[in-house]
């Protein structure tokens, strides 16, 4: 029988970070790599990281975890549409939905993810969207098999968000900021180590 999988999106570029890459920034003492895989690992489903072949740092990380990796092709890194269609090539026949989660989202933990799981068993059908305490929609987002066709026929750098213009999504609460607070230069990590 299928399951959920979860996906972690780590192919961009970190062309904010003005020569840094925000995956090797630490969270907790680790990589936030690291630390988002060991977050992802605990709730006990598998794991996907899809990540550029070029990016030599972020694949040693990953070699020493438990996760899957899906190495890219330089093609389709360009654009998060071109990531997504490569990683669910690969999935779509392993799953009974995709659990996304983006690479730069320090605050997404094992709790989060799984009342994104939780909301899944109960409602299987729908799309499950992590949202701020207030109602502000961000990420996870859980896709049912349903959806996988639609996915595969993205185009352009906007991610998901046409498919999700066109479903009844179901915002999951996640606590504080968990779901939005999403960092991509050096002044925002600054900021956000020093809350």
């Amino acid at each position: 029988m299928k399951e959920p999988v979860i996906l972690i999106l780590a192919a961009g570029k970190s062309s904010r970070m003005r020569g840094a890459d925000k995956l090797m920034e630490l969270v907790e003492g680790k990589p936030l790599l690291a630390h988002l895989s060991d977050q992802a690992i605990k709730t006990g489903l598998s794991v996907y990281v899809a990540l550029p072949q070029n990016n030599l740092a972020a694949r040693q990380i990953v070699d020493g975890i438990a996760v899957n990796t899906l190495l890219l092709p330089k093609e389709t890194t360009k654009e998060m549409s071109a990531t997504i269609r490569y990683a669910l090539n690969e999935l779509k026949n392993r799953a009974s939905h995709i659990i996304m989660m983006l690479g730069d989202m320090p605050e997404i933990d094992t709790t989060d993810l799984q009342s994104m799981i939780d909301a899944t068993q109960q409602l299987p059908d729908l799309v499950h969207r992590g949202a701020t305490t207030t109602g502000k929609a961000g990420h996870p987002v859980v896709f049912p098999q349903r959806l996988f066709e639609r996915l595969l026929e993205l185009t352009g750098d906007f991610g998901a968000k046409e498919v999700l213009k066109t479903e009844k999504v179901n915002l999951v609460a996640l606590p504080n900021n968990h779901a939005t607070t999403d960092l991509d230069t050096p002044e925002e990590w600054q900021e956000w180590r020093a809350l």
